[in-house]
């Protein structure tokens, strides 16, 4: 709780780490890094949500025999990985976090931070580059990756996530307000994490312009470099390849099967009845499903404790050990 404070209260040392990390990752500009921040801060880190959560399972005053859990962190959006350290620091084991290249700073500051008012909770939280002589493992990061993950860690007990992404569903009637709010769910962080919305599904009568319209909410984004060099890029793409595309000088759309969608573009695909998104093949990869049937626009990127990225339950593993 007092961690939350501390974020929200904004303090000049607070505000320097954030502005270090955004300088030493661009896509980690101040407005997402503010975002993130406060969303762990209002959506973890009060009282009795945390209550409400740790409720649900049997946690122990103390571990008697506390384990050393290894943790590999993504750095695709700021604090990405804060999930898994509260998970890991309330089931009371001990954390080797070896850090993403691309977020170094933040997780650091805010640990220091709590070391500073509890100093026991240094025997439990470490970072390291190479994470040895763990008896658990949570990692976190591409197909690829996880298959490394999958051979250094696979004879501990783990959990390994891999690529997911979140889709949208659109009945067509949605307000203006809405569809502002699915631009939050597409655009926030530049589409980069896994519940970034990176597909719509949408009627075959679809008012495209009236969405790209609203949308245009976050134009502001081309001024960013990387996001500016990836528009480009895919734009070269799609006309090189001769393949319709609709654009509002931010975003790309274009009609493609794919649940993934590079940075700057959005796929869609028409349905004639509501989308099929049951089977396994699909299901293993999607975070959320927005719009119809699924969370409410605007609430993709702000998880709860309860939103377990992939559908593991972090914390019950962590008990297990």
């Amino acid at each position: 709780m007092e961690l939350g404070d501390y974020i929200l209260e904004n303090g000049t040392k607070w505000q320097a780490v954030k502005q270090r990390a955004s300088i030493e990752n661009s896509w980690f500009i101040p407005e997402f890094v503010e975002l993130a921040t406060n969303s762990i801060a209002k959506e973890y880190l009060q009282k009795e949500k945390l209550e409400s959560w740790a409720q649900q399972y049997k946690i122990p005053s103390r571990q008697q025999q506390p384990k050393t859990v290894g943790i590999v962190m993504a750095g695709n959006i700021p604090l990405v990985g804060f999930h898994d350290f509260l998970s890991c620091f309330i089931s009371g084991h001990r954390q080797m976090i070896k850090l993403s290249s691309k977020d170094q700073v933040l997780l650091k500051h805010l640990s220091a931070k709590l070391i500073e008012w509890q100093p026991e909770v240094k025997e439990f939280v470490t970072f390291s580059e190479m994470l040895k002589g763990c008896d658990a493992y949570l990692a976190t990061g591409s197909n690829n990756s996880a298959r490394y993950f999958d051979y250094y860690f696979g004879k501990y007990p783990n959990i390994i996530r891999r690529n997911r992404t979140s889709v949208a569903v659109l009945s067509g009637k949605e307000t203006d307000q809405q569809l502002e709010k699915l631009a939050d769910d597409v655009y926030q962080y530049f589409g980069l994490g896994c519940r970034n919305v990176t597909k719509i599904y949408v009627p075959r009568d679809y008012d495209f312009p009236r969405l790209l319209n609203v949308f245009k909410k976050y134009n502001y984004l081309i001024y960013n470099n990387k996001y500016k060099n990836n528009y480009d890029y895919h734009l070269a793409i799609l006309i090189l390849n001769k393949q319709y595309y609709m654009t509002n000088e931010s975003i790309l759309l274009a009609e493609n099967k794919s649940l993934f969608s590079p940075i700057s573009q959005l796929h869609y695909e028409f349905y004639d009845e509501q989308p099929d998104l049951t089977p396994e093949d699909v299901k293993e990869r999607l975070q959320c499903i927005v719009g119809r049937d699924g969370i409410e626009f605007g609430l993709a990127q702000q998880p709860g404790l309860w939103d377990y990225a992939d559908g593991a339950d972090t914390l019950k593993f962590l008990l297990s050990l």
